[in-house]
């Protein structure tokens, strides 16, 4: 089910109360001179003209800590309980970003820590009103249409278009005063998120099939990862603000008591040190990227090479995340790619 519908500026603020009223509803709000997804108090903390958020809103289904099993001497419980809310004002960028998780946890041994949480919530999109300053999602992965949101928003004179993309979308009709869109409003919100597409203040000059082909080929250019990757502090920070990062560490956390306890997964990062380390038991170990450089390559090759082919595009949506976290600013994928592409 596909509608598309209008509402004023004014009914908009009535909309997003109503539903702040009466379901759990996560959105961009400010954090001093940040943006962050939590959940809304009132319509007044939703800041749709935000450019991008600390963290992806990928931690709604997939926190930075979550318990899996917990336990008490031989017994146990899993942790899994998901809740339903609304995930409002989503970048398509973000929603590219959910789509690819959905896929990598889904196959296979099916995740339902993440999967649970997933499919109990809504996704409702937003156009781009501020463009960040290290963003170049115009120009990655264009060939891949964001497809995982319910419905989706878009700012245009005198109110906003709200495009309906399946039942769960639909059903927040209700919470406005909505009419039926005009050919010429949904053709103007078409214009609106068509016209960001070229403003980024990065880009990348080549297509995706040809970076993913050249990136691979500069496996072997040793010196040129470790020239790169010279001031690098192993922190990870790039892999943490990612939203298409799924990694995590298993640690089973005991209580004082020492017979119970919860097993906890935690976002993990490649870049750092111990990522690759392995037990070889007797106290020896065995680091498989045991370099800067070798962790700083495999980075660039799982976003720009490795996945594309299971996800029919890069594993970058380009928002820029990374270049923002990055301490010796370093990790941004357009410097790199483009060294490479020139090369």
């Amino acid at each position: 089910m596909m509608n598309a519908y209008f509402i004023t500026e004014k009914d908009f603020k009535n909309f997003v109360s109503a539903m702040v009223q009466s379901l759990t509803v996560i959105g961009p709000v400010a954090k001093r001179k940040k943006f962050v997804f939590a959940k809304l108090e009132s319509a007044e903390d939703l800041r749709l003209d935000y450019d991008v958020t600390l963290l992806p809103p990928k931690k709604e289904f997939f926190p930075p800590s979550q318990d899996m099993v917990r336990f008490e001497k031989d017994k146990y419980e899993g942790c899994i309980s998901p809740q339903e809310k609304i995930l409002l004002g989503v970048h398509f960028y973000d929603i590219k970003a959910i789509d690819m998780t959905d896929r990598l946890f889904r196959e296979k041994n099916e995740d339902w820590n993440y999967l649970a949480n997933r499919e109990a919530a809504t996704i409702i999109g937003s156009n781009i009103q501020t463009i960040s300053e290290r963003a170049f999602w115009g120009t990655v992965g264009k060939d891949v249409p964001p497809k995982g949101h319910d419905g989706f928003i878009t700012k245009i004179n005198g109110g906003y278009v709200y495009e309906t993309r399946g039942d769960k979308g639909e059903a927040l009709v209700k919470f406005g005063s909505f009419a039926k869109a005009t050919d010429a409003q949904v053709k103007e919100a078409r214009a609106v998120n068509e016209n960001v597409m070229g403003k980024c203040p990065e880009k990348l000059n080549r297509s995706s099939k040809e970076i993913a082909e050249k990136v691979r080929k500069a496996f072997s250019k040793e010196a040129f990862w470790e020239a790169l990757a010279e001031d690098c502090f192993s922190c990870g920070s790039c892999n943490i603000v990612c939203p298409t990062c799924y990694c995590f560490d298993v640690q089973d956390n005991w209580n004082l008591d020492q017979v119970s306890g919860a097993r906890t997964r935690y976002w993990d990062a490649c870049l750092t040190e111990d990522f690759a380390k392995v037990s070889l038991g007797g106290g020896a170990t065995e680091n498989f990227r045991e370099e800067r450089a070798e962790r700083f390559r495999h980075r660039i090759m799982r976003k720009a090479s490795y996945l594309n082919e299971k996800l029919g595009g890069p594993a970058c949506v380009g928002c820029g995340r990374c270049s923002a976290a990055c301490t010796s600013d370093i990790a941004d994928p357009v410097n790199v790619i483009n060294k490479i592409m020139e090369a």
